[in-house]
C-alpha cells in the first residue's frame, strides 16, 4: 500500500515536471523553435485546431520559422491566429508559405520573459506540493484505518517529503535552464 502511494506520487510529480518543460518550450527565446508556435490554435473550418495539426513547421535558419499549411486555404486563418497570439510576431505570407522572422530580444523583453517563466515554474512547484498533500492525506487515512502502524506512517511521510524535495529541485533546474536560455544574447 505504501509502495503504491509512493509510486503514484513520483508519477504525478514527474508529470508536473514534464508539463513545465512543455510549457516553457513555448516561451520565446532569441532562437527560432517550432515548439514556439505548435500550440497556437487556429480557427480551421469552425474548429479550434493546434497549428501543428494543420501545417508543417520548420526552422531553416536560427531566426526564421516557416509554416506550410497542408491546405492552402488555411493561410489566412493561420496568419490571423499568429497575430492574435501573445507571441508578438508578424507573419509574412507569400501565398504558399508563412515566414516568421524572430527578432532579437531587447533586455526589457528578456526580463519580462524571465518573469513569465518564473511564474510558470512557481505553478509547477505548487503542483508538486499539491501531489505531496494528496499523498500525505492518503497515508494519514491508512494510519487512521489501522492499515499501517504509526512508525510506518512517519517513515512513509519522510519518504514522500524526500521525493517532494527531489522534484522541487528538478523544477528549479528546468526553470534555471530556461532563464539562462532567455538571457543568452
Amino acid at each position: 500500500m505504501i509502495g503504491d502511494i509512493l509510486k503514484e506520487t513520483k508519477v504525478h510529480m514527474q508529470k508536473s515536471v514534464d508539463t513545465l518543460r512543455a510549457d516553457l518550450a513555448t516561451v520565446r527565446t532569441g532562437r527560432a523553435s517550432p515548439k514556439l508556435v505548435e500550440r497556437v490554435r487556429v480557427d480551421y473550418y469552425g474548429t479550434m485546431t493546434p497549428l501543428n495539426q494543420i501545417a508543417s513547421i520548420a526552422a531553416p535558419e536560427a531566426r526564421l520559422l516557416t509554416i506550410k499549411p497542408w491546405d492552402p486555404n488555411a493561410l489566412q486563418d493561420i496568419e490571423r491566429a499568429i497575430l492574435a497570439s501573445d507571441l508578438g510576431l508578424n507573419p509574412s505570407n507569400d501565398g504558399a508559405i508563412i515566414r516568421l522572422v524572430i527578432p532579437r530580444l531587447t533586455e526589457e523583453r528578456r526580463q519580462e520573459l524571465t518573469r513569465v517563466s518564473s511564474q510558470r515554474v512557481e505553478k509547477a512547484r505548487v503542483a508538486v506540493r499539491n501531489v505531496r498533500r494528496e499523498s500525505m492525506r492518503d497515508l494519514e487515512e491508512l494510519e487512521n484505518e489501522g492499515m499501517i502502524s504509526e512508525d510506518e506512517y512517519y517513515r512513509a511521510r519522510d519518504r514522500v517529503q524526500d521525493c517532494t524535495d527531489e522534484y522541487i529541485e528538478r523544477v528549479d533546474k528546468v526553470g534555471e535552464n530556461k532563464e539562462a536560455e532567455i538571457m543568452e544574447v
